[in-house]
């Protein structure tokens, strides 16, 4: 009778540690799958990208996804054991999805990192963040899903006076350029505010095309050059990711604008870009780093000083 009960007791812990077993390994098949089916999709529509290359560079799923459910994943290149980092890079392509050498260009260089990361700096590299513009048929649109321009739903301080205005009164309600119906309303500006916050970079790039320049906002001195491409500042726009990023968060900003958006750079050229990109970050970014250092500093000791006064 003891061993009877012993033998029913035993059956039934089994059962929900089959079950938590089962929830783990599905979730973990569900994650996998949702990036096989973002590199089919992308390997199918970019002649740069295979779907190989894609599968090869082991993307995480962050379980963040678009407004047609595509998952927004990203790359971690993390910090090498006994190498300090000098600091945070995020690197992102692909927030217009009809800018495709955006987003061939970011593979390029996360194929770099793969064969040459030291640990000089913690990246992290967002090949993809508007797949559904990417991937729209029959063609692909600067927008997302919703129809909402990316680069123009970031929450800037001046997003509620002047994204509305601006996009009627310059644009002339160019569909293309819709900033949304409120800052950051959409899911995938959303995830991105949370890669920001949670990964504190000091230094943001964004992949664009077709101007062919190099533009800058925010604090520390703007690289004259990346390659052939050449400092020229575009100024700023309301809900813009260099707006946010330079003025909003006061955090440097690169936009690497590329010549085409369907041509490739050569890889010469490619190889140009990173080296002056990595050049610059080298010179700039334990200057930011330290300057966030004194200002955490300063506000310590402001913070301290008044509540000795208040005593």
């Amino acid at each position: 009778m003891i061993k009877k009960t012993i033998g029913s007791r035993l059956r039934l812990l089994q059962v929900p540690v089959l079950f938590i077993f089962m929830c783990s390994s599905w979730g973990a098949f569900a994650q996998d799958d949702a990036i096989n089916r973002l590199c089919q999709q992308v390997g199918n529509k970019l002649g740069s990208v295979s779907i190989e290359q894609c599968l090869n560079l082991n993307l995480i799923d962050t379980q963040g996804r678009s407004n047609l459910k595509r998952a927004l994943a990203v790359k971690d290149y993390s910090p090498v054991d006994g190498v300090m980092p000098l600091g945070k890079v995020l690197i992102m392509g692909g927030i217009h999805g009809d800018e495709y050498s955006s987003v061939s260009l970011v593979f390029k260089w996360m194929e770099t990192l793969n064969k040459h990361h030291s640990g000089l700096f913690h990246w992290r590299v967002v090949p993809l963040m508007n797949p559904d513009g990417l991937l729209n048929i029959p063609k692909a649109t600067r927008q997302n899903a919703n129809g909402v321009d990316l680069n123009r739903n970031f929450p800037t301080s001046d997003w509620l006076d002047l994204a509305e205005k601006y996009w009627v009164k310059k644009t002339y309600r160019n569909p293309r350029r819709f900033p949304g119906h409120f800052a950051a309303s959409e899911p995938e500006t959303k995830w991105f505010l949370n890669q920001i916050n949670t990964f504190q970079p000091e230094v943001i790039i964004a992949v664009h095309a077709p101007h062919k320049l190099v533009d800058f906002d925010g604090p520390q001195q703007p690289p004259v050059k990346l390659g052939k491409l050449r400092l020229r500042r575009l100024g700023t726009y309301p809900g813009s990711l260099g707006n946010y990023g330079g003025t909003t968060l006061e955090m440097p900003v690169v936009t690497v604008e590329l010549a085409s958006a369907g041509i490739m750079p050569t890889d010469k050229e490619i190889r140009g870009m990173w080296r002056d990109l990595v050049r610059w970050l080298r010179a700039e970014v334990p200057k930011r780093r330290q300057a966030m250092l004194e200002k955490q500093s300063t506000v310590i000791t402001e913070s301290e000083n008044g509540q000795n006064n208040v005593e």
